[in-house]
């Protein structure tokens, strides 16, 4: 087999270290090589700077505007944009509700949703986790109830990743009770403007807000905001699934943190630095999904 890049792999490699050397603010890359928390504006401004150029998107079809890029390509740009320093991409929206939408949403929903997921212009949650509902993801109890053509939520979500910048998430939630537990669930569209939902922090123990409660108190959504049929939402969402665990693996932001990581170590042996401390703060930086 062979594993090298042909000329016009290596060419495109080139090309995007070019843009992404020239497009990446020298501020946030610097708070991306020192391991240093980002902001909801880092974050999104290089969302949508990516955006702009049609990269942002970078694993979606030329059907929905993005570069329908192959396999090696996309490896190539996750590659480029982590060695220059690049945040990682919040998958929430481009990465993992994206393709839902795609595959199972109404050509009205795709025009609705899929542009301002392509430009970085809208942040999306994710709504999955409940306190009694993790690992088992089917026993949830967050419940939706259809009265005319809107859906009444109530309930709660957790763990839920920047959760505080969100606005709009995804959620899974109850709409029937009767038979298996995977087959009354429904997958919603909501937005977090939506009276009666409230985001509380939850702090780590590092002293971090990253994740959070979602609480829903009698939140209307429309039943247009509804992905697929009524009790479907457990296929959906299996769907989702196996874009979120492709991602999760992250290799080539691993491999920069690690390499970070080495010199580091290498820095405090030698009495570059004061103490270890740095070192721990470099592996949880790796650990951040």
């Amino acid at each position: 087999m062979d594993l090298q890049f042909t000329s016009e792999e290596l060419a495109f490699r080139d090309q995007v270290r070019t843009w992404v050397g020239s497009h990446l603010p020298s501020h946030i890359a610097e708070k991306v090589k020192q391991g240093l928390q980002l902001s909801r504006q880092d974050q999104q401004d290089w969302a949508k700077i990516l955006g702009k150029k049609g990269w942002l998107a970078f694993n979606w079809p030329t059907q929905f505007g993005g570069p329908g890029w192959s396999a090696i390509q996309k490896h190539l740009f996750e590659e480029e944009c982590a060695l220059a320093g690049a945040p990682r991409i919040v998958p929430f929206g481009p990465v993992m509700v994206a393709p839902v939408i795609m595959a199972f949403g109404t050509p009205a929903q795709q025009e609705r949703f899929l542009p301002g997921i392509r430009s970085g212009e809208v942040w999306w949650s994710q709504g999955y986790s409940e306190p009694g509902a993790g690992s088992d993801l089917a026993s949830l109890q967050c419940k939706a109830e259809l009265k005319g053509d809107r859906y009444i939520v109530n309930g709660q979500k957790t763990w839920t990743t920047l959760g505080q910048y969100g606005d709009w998430i995804f959620c899974l939630v109850r709409t029937s009770s009767e038979g298996k537990p995977q087959s009354g669930i429904s997958f919603l569209l909501i937005d977090m403007k939506s009276p009666g939902i409230t985001v509380r922090p939850i702090i780590t123990m590092d002293g971090a807000h990253e994740v959070n409660e979602v609480w829903f108190d009698n939140v209307e959504v429309p039943v247009d905001q509804r992905i697929g049929e009524e009790n479907k939402g457990w296929n959906y969402a299996k769907f989702l699934l196996a874009h979120e665990r492709t991602n999760i693996a992250d290799v080539n932001r691993s491999k920069r943190e690690l390499e970070r990581l080495k010199r580091i170590v290498k820095a405090t042996l030698s009495g570059g630095l004061p103490c270890i401390t740095t070192c721990v703060f470099a592996i949880r930086s790796l650990c951040w999904k």
